[in-house]
């Protein structure tokens, strides 16, 4: 975890604090299960939930329980010994019949969770800003390329509504992938139940909001961890294609759309006039990072047979820093479509910039319409096309074409004016938006 790249909320989940609480919910809620099955004196369980009720650890001493496993070389039991010491002799009843990979295992997926739930809510804002500008530059002409190279026209909504749609189904796979590794496993040695039943499980989990594990090993099965990052790194290269788009966009040489550069900003330390596309620069690198996350969570999903803990040091670096990391590239994304600087005249230009380049297609179906055959078609407008194009547009297809006699012989010149209406182009936006934002209202 880099403090440059991280949010307190999304950070405060992977603190010490935050895990030893939910370790000691789980061994309060098992306690209180097992009080009403029988499994322990009702007396002694209902003892300890008074004690979390009345929150008998008070402010969670880490250094103290850093100690204790300094000297036991066990983290879990060290937390047990310190909270213990809270308890009078019901004490002995916690973590009863109960393996570390129980408290370890349905703690990581509390935190999971709750990671999942802010990253979520990241995702909404995000999507709410894409669809304000969408619809603002819904029928804002630009140019489509396609290899880089002009292509055919389209608006800058429609980009836009392409990254809200993409944006919009990371978040159905991330809501997918929270409730695939929201389990709980309060299962014992080896998931057998043998000394905890299933029963202790069951409410354990209702009580976190979790579901039981249908079958767990000493361990929750990995897969469900594996897909976890793997959506993560999905929103990621989202995440990235959005900033890409935009880094191309500010290029000098075609600047139809920059990141908001703030009064005082500085761009360069030598250059004074630079304005970098930083932020959007910063998101390719923050979703390389997010991206790598996901390998070593799937190398985790072949363990030794009932348990290992190869996957245990992994899950400490992935679990916070992919989270937090996407967290943080989720917000910055945000504020830069929110305050994107869009620049319709300049897209106007560059759309006119090539003479007229952008209409050979619909030259080729007019021709072909008319009676040539395809290929005949197609060599009539690329030689008048690879004029314009070595003249760099500074001649116009439109004019080629009307001077070329094998042309007009098929389409007259009031017949070529119409081909070369942008209007053409755009005429089914509508429909698109449609698709994107009405579906769900």
């Amino acid at each position: 975890m880099v403090p440059r790249y991280s949010r307190p909320e999304m950070t405060a989940i992977w603190s010490s604090e935050n895990r030893f609480r939910i370790w000691w919910q789980i061994e309060v809620f098992a306690a209180e299960a097992m009080g009403k099955i029988g499994m322990i004196p009702a007396e002694d369980a209902a003892k300890i939930r008074a004690a979390y009720d009345r929150d008998v650890l008070g402010e969670i001493d880490v250094p103290a329980i850093d100690a204790i496993e300094a000297v036991t070389k066990h983290d879990v039991i060290a937390f047990l010994t310190w909270a213990g010491e809270k308890l009078g002799p019901e004490r002995r009843w916690i973590h009863q019949g109960m393996t570390s990979s129980d408290v370890l295992d349905t703690a990581l997926a509390v935190q999971l969770k709750q990671a999942a739930d802010l990253l979520i809510v990241d995702l909404d804002k995000l999507l709410e800003a894409l669809k304000r500008r969408a619809l603002e530059h819904k029928l804002t002409p630009t140019i489509g390329r396609s290899h880089g190279i002009h292509a055919e026209p389209v608006t800058f909504g429609l980009k836009l509504a392409q990254a809200y749609a993409e944006f919009e189904r990371n978040r159905e796979r991330l809501v997918r992938a929270r409730d695939d590794v929201a389990t709980c496993a309060i299962s014992g040695a080896v998931g057998t139940f043998a000394n905890v039943p299933p029963a202790i499980e069951e409410h354990v989990a209702a009580e976190l909001g979790l579901t039981p594990e249908p079958t767990s090993t000493q361990v929750i099965p990995r897969d469900r961890h594996a897909m976890f990052f793997a959506t993560l790194g999905v929103i990621a290269s989202s995440i990235e294609r959005l900033a890409i788009e935009v880094r191309h966009l500010q290029r000098t040489e075609v600047l139809e759309a920059e990141e908001y550069f703030s009064p005082g900003q500085k761009g360069s330390s030598a250059m004074p006039h630079k304005r970098n596309p930083v932020l959007t620069e910063n998101l390719t690198g923050l979703a390389r990072i997010v991206r790598s996350y996901a390998l070593p969570a799937m190398e985790d999903v072949a363990l030794w047979h009932e348990r290992d803990i190869s996957h245990s040091s992994v899950e400490r670096f992935i679990g916070p820093d992919a989270t937090i990391t996407l967290d943080f590239a989720l917000a910055r994304l945000t504020s830069v479509v929110d305050k994107l600087v869009v620049y319709p005249e300049r897209m106007q230009k560059n759309l006119d910039r090539m003479g007229g380049l952008v209409h050979s297609q619909r030259v080729l179906l007019a021709l072909t319409q008319a009676g040539l055959s395809r290929e005949d078609s197609y060599a009539l407008v690329q030689r008048n096309a690879m004029k314009v194009w070595q003249s760099d547009g500074q001649l116009s297809l439109l004019d080629l074409l009307k001077q070329d006699p094998e042309v007009t012989s098929k389409l007259p010149g009031d017949r070529l004016d119409a081909l070369f209406d942008l209007g053409y182009h755009l005429k089914h936006v509508d429909t698109i938006f449609g698709r994107v934002f009405d579906r769900n209202s």
